[in-house]
């Protein structure tokens, strides 16, 4: 990208001092600017705490007419050694909203660049709130003005039939057999069929399987309920719950059936007390949701109630995510119903020990719009999750756009992004970057896929697909699609992606729940691994990013709900990375010259002796669980308050070089 920025520069010689508040920001126009000395403290992830930064440096720009722009520390050689964060913000000062912005590059260049499509007459806030010592400080920013960039094409499909589909219920495209590619599953009454993906081919497989009355006329899921390898199936049906749940070899199912009237919408397969094994969600239409609680040999528990608690219930659908970025997944409901309670939607946070809050009404979400389906992701690269609540009429409401303010509560940023205009209605609203250019895109009815411009903006453009099922059935890094006996081939293009394949070890086998992040250029990007997304099919759990033209990732990030974090640094693009849990932390081997750490055992103080400079690190205990994490105090970590045992301590440096060594703590 960097080699297309051209535009029209004026190189500003002498020192313009920007203001340490957004209320005193200096006005800037495109050119070269050398800030001063920057006191603000770091505000991580992006826009989280720059907003109140009183020592920062501001700046704001007001285009006249629609532009790209990019803001970059990181073309201009004067720059070279030095370190930024920038952050850019629309708004009023005191409510800002978050645009975006960049930290590092990569590797070891600390320097920031953010390109974004800017509005005519719209105030533009620029922070630099970011400090590492002196290489803060005197850092010369570029505003480069360029023609917006014209509306992406978006993605076009190639049909091929499958005349191997089986039955009219829902189906699913997931990986069934644990070679990690996508597979499609059709059930009828009696019978599993599976379309088993090799390359270039399918080799169908039917599993005979009881009969049961509760076959999935309104949802179906897949997930590991015995860590065995292969997925089980939970149908949801208008009169009970039915599993089909795989024999510990994947050769066979047992039908395991509830006995409860359920009146089912929406299920999920997710680790709901967070004990490492699979439980099942289920939406119940007509009174409160319940739950099966699995034993950790797949047999379940039923539950009732905690988890949207109506006595007429209006839960449609239901998805599982961490809306609050503190490790475990949260839930929110989407509502449908006559009344304001029976159709206001719902928001319960997990508290982390097996318990949730209702924070409908705290949050913002508690909205009446009639709504069956909800699509989640980061449509704006701020490292929280957003919502679109997407309405299936508009007696009660239109769609609805809600940014995550990182703070717990969302507002409604529709207008102008695409959904106010949006006039078609769906009961299925499912996310994916469609076209690989970086950019999360929603499909939700109307034969139209809305495509993410990155800024809470969205392009319509019609398609030739409809409600289906989603996953890459050709392996080849772009997102396809199964309806009934279609499969939707995307054609794809010639932007980059990557995809991350998990298998869990302490945490659930599909790794439902985790948490995983790409950095690189664009700053982050993240997803959440979940079992039920839309209203009524089940699609990949694999992990899929489009990174646009980015040649380069500078690491991937798991967080699992265990808690352990894994990191892969510089993986390959264009590739499929498979990780397993824990499998990343490990005792590498340094010599005496690169680093000391002593005392060892110690009790209070670890002292780290380098050549390098350090900046930042992480300990973790034996099992790979993320204990800490802190700056250095003059090379030293304070352990005082850990128990006694083993640990690992990662050490970063300022060259981004990376570290891991074993200490004891006595």
């Amino acid at each position: 990208m960097k080699k297309h920025l051209i535009g029209t520069f004026i190189l500003i010689g002498a020192l313009v001092q920007a203001q340490s508040s957004c209320q005193m920001a200096l006005n800037v126009t495109p050119g070269q600017y050398l800030m001063g000395v920057v006191n603000g403290s770091a505000a991580a992830p992006i826009c989280t705490g720059g907003q109140n930064a009183n020592q920062a440096l501001w700046y704001k720009y007001t285009p006249t007419q629609n532009y790209q722009i990019t803001i970059t520390t990181n073309l201009l050689p004067v720059n070279q050694g030095k370190d930024s964060r920038l952050h850019v913000y629309t708004g009023s000062c005191g409510s800002l909203t978050c645009v975006g912005g960049n930290d590092d590059i990569s590797g070891s260049n600390f320097l920031s660049e953010f390109t974004f499509a800017a509005l005519a007459n719209t105030t533009y806030y620029i922070a630099f709130d970011n400090r590492y010592g002196n290489n803060a400080n005197n850092v010369t920013f570029q505003l480069i003005q360029n023609a917006p960039t014209p509306p992406p094409a978006g993605a076009t499909f190639s049909t091929v039939n499958l005349p191997a589909i089986n039955g009219s219920f829902k189906n699913c495209v997931v990986d069934m057999n644990g070679d990690y590619r996508d597979d499609i599953v059709s059930v009828s009454n009696g019978n599993i069929r599976q379309l088993i993906q090799f390359p270039g081919q399918f080799d169908v497989i039917d599993y005979p399987v009881a009969s049961t009355s509760f076959m999935p006329s309104w949802s179906i899921a897949a997930g590991d309920l015995t860590k065995s390898g292969f997925n089980s199936l939970v149908y949801g049906s208008g009169q009970g719950v039915a599993v089909m749940r795989a024999a510990q070899n994947g050769s066979s199912y047992a039908l395991v059936q509830s006995n409860q009237y359920v009146f089912s919408q929406r299920g999920n397969f997710v680790d709901i007390n967070g004990d490492g094994h699979l439980d099942i969600f289920m939406c119940h239409d007509v009174q409160p949701n319940v739950y099966y609680i699995n034993d950790g040999n797949g047999n379940l528990t039923f539950f009732q109630g905690g988890l949207g608690d109506f006595p007429t219930g209006g839960n449609y659908g239901s998805i599982w995510f961490d809306y609050d970025n503190d490790g475990d997944v949260d839930l929110f409901v989407a509502k449908c119903g006559g009344g304001p309670d029976r159709s206001s939607n719902t928001l319960h946070r997990n508290n982390g020990n097996g318990t949730f809050t209702d924070v409908s009404v705290a949050s913002g979400l508690a909205d009446p719009v009639q709504t069956w389906s909800a699509a989640v992701g980061d449509f704006n690269h701020d490292g929280w999750m957003d919502i679109l609540v997407g309405a299936s009429s508009f007696s009660n409401g239109g769609h609805k756009l809600m940014r995550n303010n990182g703070n717990g509560t969302f507002t409604d940023i529709t207008a102008g992004s695409g959904w106010d205009t949006n006039t078609t209605t769906s009961i299925e609203f499912v996310t994916y970057d469609f076209d690989n250019d970086g950019h999360l895109d929603i499909i939700g009815g109307g034969s139209k896929i809305l495509y993410g411009n990155g800024d809470f903006t969205f392009t319509s453009r019609p398609t030739n697909i409809s409600n289906a099922s989603f996953g890459d059935l050709n392996n080849d890094g772009f997102i396809d699609v199964q309806a009934n006996s279609t499969i939707f081939y995307n054609n794809g293009n010639q932007n980059k992606w990557s995809k991350v394949t998990l298998r869990g070890i302490q945490s659930n086998r599909n790794g439902i729940g985790a948490r995983v992040e790409i950095h690189g250029p664009w700053g982050i990007k993240i997803r959440d691994v979940q079992s039920g997304v839309g209203f009524r099919y089940m699609n990949s759990l694999n992990v899929h990013f489009g990174l646009g033209q980015s040649q380069t990732i500078s690491k991937i990030v798991v967080k699992w709900p265990s808690g352990i974090v894994d990191q892969i640094l510089n993986p390959a693009i264009n590739t499929v990375i498979n990780v397993v849990e824990a499998s990343t932390l490990n005792n590498e081997a340094f010599s005496s010259e690169q680093f000391v750490l002593y005392p060892n055992p110690a009790a209070d103080v670890l002292n780290i002796q380098t050549k390098f400079e350090l900046k930042n690190y992480e300990i973790f205990d034996i099992s790979g669980k993320l204990i800490d994490s802190n700056t250095f105090n003059n090379n030293q970590v304070n352990i005082s308050s850990l128990s006694n045992g083993s640990y690992f301590i990662v050490i970063n440096t300022t060259e981004n070089t990376r570290k891991t060594l074993k200490f004891i703590k006595k």
